[in-house]
């Protein structure tokens, strides 16, 4: 017999006790649950077994099935998911480490972890080292073209890990299955883009009391955060990863440039040489694609609306203008502002036959794609990946992955290089540790990560590179701490 008495997703806590062999037929669950209309009852989903009776649950409650339960080929995915794991975690020297101490330690133990993030080989080195080092685990997609199913179907077999994360949602998909992370009742979140740590506040702000904090890694993601933050509504500390060194100077630079610029090479087939590449913005993410695009032979062009950055390009040697000039000479436009309506109807106006189209921020508001559609006598699909808007005039107008994050959500995207992720996960990693480990010292806000947890990932990636590094003397470190030395 099982009684469910309370609040929360009888499903998942029944998936969780499974996993963890707490639960048995004969018992009984004790778990707050108040629905005084709207009830219905239901069998827990086949994957729970046959040895539950029905129960008693809220229609508003969700029943968003995790991935194991949505694919046909259910020991195919897994198998290949792990393979690309496995390859991931070969490259992941940090990781490696980090779990190493996580598996001794378990830091973790009886804490619940809830992460929307991209789902794909090197995430899941980090959901998985969370798990080992003790955490239960709920986690989805923060967009809805970036998972990889395969890989969130390895990670399901965990057995601390329930994966929601399923490519191709479309909206009332994609929030269920936040919804069904939330229903973990998380004391810690870990996202990307913020979409779980606003679904929390605006819908479940009774949880909140019990989220000791959480870590946020993307440009986009803290820019949100310190918005909520300065309203006075952000009521949980939240590191903010995105702005640690060895997240923004590699993970933005080296892994948004790498990454964006194959992703539209493979899916086009297209060459960089000799194109006018307009890049919009010119922060961390904007600055690694114009630096790669230049590498491989493109005349780079820079709009931004900041004066200091526009002038950081301008002495960088790249050519800088307002977005309304660019667009009559640009071949390729890649927008990475984290900001919306920066491409738009004016701009498609005046564009070249065949230009591309492309988006390395996190949300899909950087092209004007609504505008796009409306001056579009005709659309088709051009290429996999590739959607043609064709102007009345015959001009083809190419946008790439739906204006989605494109080094993810292109048909052939694989995400940053992995050596790259595996920095910005380990700082990730070290964050929930930190976070758990001096709560006392983190209050509700916005808070930047602690150099010495920067430096220790960063020693760690230098000693597997066989890369041996200066120290300060102690003379050194006296006259660096010290104001009265003078002339």
């Amino acid at each position: 017999m099982i009684e469910i008495i309370g609040r929360g997703s009888p499903y998942l806590f029944i998936a969780f006790a499974v996993k963890h062999d707490r639960l048995r037929p004969s018992s009984k669950l004790e778990y707050d649950v108040s629905c005084p209309t709207n009830t219905l009852e239901r069998r827990p989903p086949k994957r729970f077994g046959s040895v539950f009776p029905p129960v008693t649950l809220c229609s508003a409650m969700t029943a968003y099935p995790p991935i194991s339960e949505q694919l046909d080929d259910l020991e195919a995915a897994r198998e290949e998911g792990r393979r690309k794991m496995d390859w991931a975690a070969q490259h992941m020297p940090i990781m490696e480490a980090v779990g190493d101490e996580f598996d001794a330690n378990q830091p973790f133990e009886g804490e619940r972890i809830a992460m929307a993030m991209h789902v794909e080989a090197k995430t899941a080195i980090l959901v998985e080292t969370l798990a080992d080092g003790g955490a239960e685990v709920a986690v989805t997609g923060c967009n809805p073209l970036s998972t990889h199913d395969d890989v969130s179907a390895a990670l399901d077999t965990h057995e601390n890990i329930t994966s929601y994360a399923k490519r191709g949602v479309d909206d009332d998909e994609y929030y269920e299955a936040i919804e069904a992370v939330i229903d973990l009742e998380p004391t810690v979140t870990v996202d990307d883009g913020m979409d779980l740590v606003a679904a929390i506040h605006e819908d479940y702000p009774e949880l909140i009391d019990g989220i000791v904090g959480g870590a946020e890694e993307t440009t986009t993601g803290v820019h949100r955060l310190r918005a909520m933050d300065d309203d006075g509504a952000l009521e949980y500390p939240v590191f903010a990863v995105n702005d640690t060194p060895m997240k923004r100077l590699f993970d933005n630079v080296h892994g948004t440039g790498e990454s964006s610029l194959a992703s539209i090479a493979m899916t086009t087939n297209l060459s960089w040489a000799g194109k006018n590449v307009v890049v919009a913005g010119y922060g961390y993410c904007g600055k690694g694609v114009a630096k790669k695009a230049a590498g491989q032979n493109a005349n780079v062009i820079v709009t931004e609306v900041e004066p200091r950055r526009a002038l950081e390009a301008h002495m960088e040697g790249y050519e800088v203008m307002p977005m309304a000039d660019a667009a009559e000479v640009g071949d390729v436009f890649l927008t990475t502002t984290g900001n919306r309506d920066v491409v738009v109807r004016e701009h498609f106006q005046s564009m070249k036959d065949g230009v591309l189209l492309a988006n390395a921020g996190h949300f899909d508001i950087e092209i004007d794609l609504d505008a796009l559609d409306d001056l579009a006598v005709d659309r088709y699909e051009a290429r996999d990946g590739v959607e043609a808007y064709e102007m009345e005039d015959g001009r083809r107008l190419n946008v790439i992955a739906e204006g989605r994050l494109v080094n993810l959500a292109a048909p052939v995207s694989l995400g940053h290089p992995v050596e790259v992720m595996d920095q910005s996960f380990g700082i990730q990693a070290v964050c929930v540790r930190e976070m758990l480990e001096n709560a006392d010292e983190y209050d509700a806000g916005v808070h930047d990560v602690p150099d010495e947890l920067d430096k220790e990932i960063a020693e760690i990636k230098l000693e597997a590179e066989g890369v041996d590094f200066d120290s300060l003397t102690d003379t050194q470190r006296e006259y660096m701490g010290s104001w009265d030395h003078g002339t």
